[in-house]
């Protein structure tokens, strides 16, 4: 099972778009895989499901059971103020250590409103991930000018974007 994983909590957001728009390329290739939406964890996560509280709250442990079940990841992640969103690393934090995301395979999209396509988040993202076990896929993709490129029906008006996307997922089912 591969597990995509929307990487903000924003209402409504491009990153989910972009989940969804792999999860189906996963399914054009008969990959099993889910989404799991940072949308959904407990708003209080931080407070009542970390450190101390580690394993006692039943909403992030059922988000988190989504990445222990996975053998591999894929990371839909936003650039943010030069990086990825802070609930994404929060999330990260929560999960086991160091057998969380020990062990397992990741792959990376980033996405921006600018040129870059979120390469600092994704290079900030590729150093946690490797620090806790996690092989990262080397075939990074960048989405950038977002707002541009994707359409409400979570679609990619950009054939070479779509094209990486989908040169992604042929390298990752490898991997």
């Amino acid at each position: 099972m591969i597990t995509i994983i929307a990487g903000t909590n924003r209402p409504d957001s491009r990153a989910r778009r972009i989940a969804n728009l792999y999860l189906n390329l996963l399914t054009a290739h008969g990959t099993p895989a889910q989404v799991l939406d940072l949308i959904g964890l407990p708003a209080d996560f931080t407070t009542s499901a970390l450190y101390d509280n580690a394993g006692r709250h039943e909403g992030f442990n059922e988000l988190a059971a989504k990445v222990s079940e996975a053998g591999k990841l894929v990371f839909i992640v936003p650039e943010y103020n030069c990086s990825f969103p802070g609930v994404l690393k929060a999330f990260i934090d929560g999960l086991p250590y160091p057998s969380g995301l020990g062990g397992k395979k990741a792959a990376l999209v980033g996405l921006s409103s600018g040129g870059q396509g979120g390469v600092l988040a994704l290079n900030h993202l590729t150093d946690i991930l490797m620090y806790l076990g996690t092989a990262v896929l080397p075939q990074r993709v960048r989405l950038p000018f977002i707002d541009k490129h994707l359409h409400e029906n979570g679609t990619l008006t950009d054939t070479f974007l779509h094209q990486m996307l989908e040169e992604q997922v042929a390298h990752f089912l490898r991997f």
